[in-house]
């Protein structure tokens, strides 16, 4: 009788989440990445994108988990509970947060307009590092990336690049 103020329990987890691209650029498939754990699919299944910005936004709406301490990676938990590691360039741990501009804390809530991190570019090319920005689904055996094949190509900061889904 007196149910009107309870809240409803929806269970986001299973719904489809769009990711967008959280920098411009050049889209590829992990699989082209020039890293064997990355391209492997490792860590993970997802895409990279070789930027021609400076900052990168998050990708869709989540919560920031952690960042690692070198500033190179930055962990968050999607509104469907994929769990996504956005990791900038390759070998850039060896940097030491040195080209890194974190604009979040662990624990924020985030969405696609919320920039995570600024960074030099340049200074990571002059290092002789690639600067690929790298989206990983770290729990890819619970999600599936629709389409399944992520499509090559430059794309704009904010483009819509694939729907996730829990399998």
């Amino acid at each position: 009788m007196f149910n009107v103020f309870k809240k409803s329990k929806t269970n986001n987890q299973n719904e489809s989440q769009v990711i967008y691209a959280m920098i411009s650029g050049y889209l590829k498939p992990i699989t082209q990445v020039a890293d064997d754990v990355f391209s492997a699919k490792m860590m993970g299944d997802g895409f990279a994108i070789e930027p021609s910005d400076n900052v990168i936004y998050a990708p869709s709406d989540g919560e920031i988990i952690s960042i690692f301490p070198t500033k190179h990676a930055i962990t968050l938990k999607l509104s469907n509970g994929a769990e996504i590691l956005i990791h900038i360039g390759i070998d850039t741990v060896e940097l030491e947060g040195e080209p890194f501009t974190i604009l979040v804390n662990a624990g924020d809530s985030v969405s696609r307009q919320t920039p995570l991190a600024e960074v030099n570019f340049e200074q990571i090319k002059q290092a002789q590092k690639v600067t690929d920005v790298l989206f990983i689904i770290t729990n890819s055996d619970q999600y599936l990336l629709k389409p399944n094949e992520v499509n090559t190509g430059n794309v704009e900061l904010g483009s819509q690049v694939l729907n996730l889904a829990r399998k």
